[in-house]
């Protein structure tokens, strides 16, 4: 069990840990096919950690860390991916004293109702972080990007839990907004991976 009180580098350690026990997979010949098609040696499945009662609470912190101070409105992105990241991010900021709301991308726009790309208490004109699992080329991250922009959200940034650090995805997203924060990189994980 982690004590309540542990800082971020001591949270950001264990984060590894989970990482490398439940997400991460290797292969010595590319054998993963990702989102955008191609394949690769190894493969993040960041959900069996980001849906952990325990990685809740560790990138729920480290997320909060990320955008704390900033005078951020709203976090969020596209879903699936993002919706454990911003709800827990979410929570550690009203455990702070300094809430911040939750969003949805949605993929697709539905049919009925009130029809919003978007769903949450943010507003037009709020100050927004958005936050994704695992960049790779960064294209669901822009997806989430436009969305908000098309809803006049103001963006201060992004936070992935994982930059795979391939195929520009981190300076895909450079291009469009003015900070980019990854909890973990590709480099560190396979690092540990390794023990070298």
């Amino acid at each position: 069990m982690i004590s309540k009180d542990i800082n971020p580098a001591e949270m950001r350690e264990r984060l590894i840990e989970l990482l490398l026990e439940f997400s991460f997979q290797y292969s010595d010949t590319p054998k993963f096919k990702l989102a955008h098609g191609g394949s690769s040696q190894f493969y993040f499945n960041c959900k069996r950690v980001t849906l952990d009662p325990e990685g809740m609470y560790l990138i729920g912190n480290l997320v909060y860390e990320a955008v704390k101070g900033q005078g951020i409105k709203g976090i969020g992105g596209l879903t699936l991916g993002a919706d454990p990241i911003s709800n827990a991010a979410a929570y550690s900021s009203w455990l702070r004293g300094e809430p911040i709301q939750s969003f949805v991308v949605r993929k697709t726009q539905k049919d009925h109702g009130i029809i919003a790309p978007i769903e949450g208490k943010v507003k037009a004109g709020d100050k927004v972080f958005v936050v994704d699992d695992v960049i790779t080329t960064g294209g669901s991250t822009l997806q989430a990007i436009n969305a908000c922009r098309q809803s006049d959200l103001e963006i201060a940034g992004v936070v992935a839990l994982v930059d795979r650090q391939e195929m520009e995805g981190r300076q895909r997203i450079l291009e469009q907004v003015p900070n980019f924060v990854a909890l973990v990189t590709r480099d560190e994980m396979m690092k540990r991976y390794s023990g070298t």
